[in-house]
């Protein structure tokens, strides 16, 4: 099946009523026939449901379709995005381990790496994105887990996967890549090497900004098994209500990516000519430093991985001096009436936000000057709102007048 077909008909095991849309099992446990039928699931000898912390059929019909969009064996979603990246460094990492991760990362997930994974013994190594030369030199013989997004939030850089995960691999080490900002609607990293995919389910796996999720996607084993061993046990699980949202929100998942990406694309081009902007992040411009990277792009190279730009843009406002440039930017973000001010993305509804601030805040002003995050970036996740009207809404902001 293609991936729009497996997006709508895939994980669902119709049950004896007979339904048609997935049923919610908003249930605790699950009753056995017996205590030996208690045990053997229990044990493992038995497949089956035993307590929703673990095993419950709408997460699982979630986790099932997940992984037949990525092409994975396994899935295991979590209560979070945050949470299956704990969950999969809990399962794959011991202390004494290192994992090497892009410099450009979520604010929350360096947070993690340098503040609590620490505490345990799991050091983290950074490299800028896109050098794959560096990530070689960088790797030691306690590296472990490579970790990259691409792109990368908010400034859409990106890493050619293939070459990367060799690298990986010739050292002995995994590679994760977080694709919440594509989905598998336009890359699947496992096809180009990956070996463990995250998701923050959140943002446009939803696609409605409705509840919260994770998860990640591998193999039986390392997934499958020990990932899933994390869950079992600490509990970082899913609830059946929003796995079943999640499901109802994978059904439009391609035909809102190609409508994210095409709006953003009209807006990056309409903002990178706009005199009140110094500088326009997005994949689908000709001057992206990866745009060689897109399937579709004029440049494509046999690296290509990328189907369009996607929906998350940033850029930088123009500002008369940088002691200013925070004002700017949060001048263009106020004068917005439309626009939701938030820090989430991949909703229906355009949001803006400004990085340094929010996502980016807790790292210090060191660490944000190294990933590129300055006081004048601006993020926007396109919606599906007319274009226009995006524009219009923008354009109160980005108006002529001093910054």
């Amino acid at each position: 099946m293609k991936l729009a077909t497996r997006a709508i008909r895939t994980g669902h095991q119709r049950t004896a009523e007979g339904e048609h849309c997935e049923p919610i099992f908003a249930t605790s446990s699950f009753v056995f026939e017996s205590a030996a039928e208690a045990a053997a699931r229990f044990s493992g000898e038995q497949p089956g449901n035993i307590y929703s912390r673990f095993t419950n059929p709408t997460v699982r019909a979630f986790e099932q379709r997940l992984a037949a969009l990525e092409g994975g064996e396994s899935c295991v979603a979590t209560a979070s995005g945050m949470a299956a990246i704990l969950a999969t460094c809990m399962g794959l990492l011991q202390a004494g381990d290192r994992i090497l991760a892009a410099r450009s990362l979520f604010g929350s997930t360096t947070m993690l790496f340098d503040k609590y994974l620490a505490r345990f013994g799991i050091a983290t190594d950074y490299v800028p994105l896109s050098d794959l030369d560096a990530w070689a030199a960088a790797i030691r013989p306690e590296t472990k887990l490579l970790f990259a997004e691409t792109p990368s939030n908010p400034l859409t850089e990106m890493v050619a996967i293939r070459p990367l995960s060799e690298i990986a691999h010739a050292q002995g080490c995994l590679l994760a890549i977080d694709n919440c900002f594509c989905t598998p609607a336009l890359q699947r990293p496992l096809e180009h090497g990956a070996d463990l995919v995250i998701h923050s389910a959140t943002k446009y796996l939803d696609g409605q900004g409705r509840c919260v999720g994770g998860a990640v996607v591998g193999d039986a084993k390392r997934v499958g098994e020990e990932v899933f061993g994390v869950v079992r046990t600490a509990g970082p699980s899913l609830s059946p209500f929003n796995a079943w949202l999640f499901l109802k929100g994978l059904e439009t998942l391609s035909l809102r990516m190609q409508a994210h990406a095409a709006s953003a694309m009209l807006l990056a081009q309409w903002l990178d000519e706009h005199p009140a902007v110094a500088r326009v992040y997005y994949p689908g411009l000709p001057d992206h430093p990866q745009h060689h990277l897109l399937a579709n792009g004029p440049s494509a190279g046999p690296e290509a991985q990328q189907q369009t730009g996607g929906g998350i843009i940033a850029f930088e406002v123009a500002s008369t001096h940088p002691s200013r440039a925070r004002e700017a930017a949060w001048s263009v973000i106020d004068a917005t009436q439309m626009l939701s001010i938030t820090a989430n993305l991949g909703d229906t509804k355009t949001t803006i936000t400004h990085p340094a601030t929010t996502t980016h805040g807790r790292l210090s002003p060191e660490a944000r000057a190294a990933a590129g995050i300055s006081e004048g970036l601006i993020r926007i996740a396109v919606g599906l709102e007319d274009v226009a009207d995006i524009q219009a809404d923008l354009a109160r902001g980005l108006a002529p007048g001093p910054r």
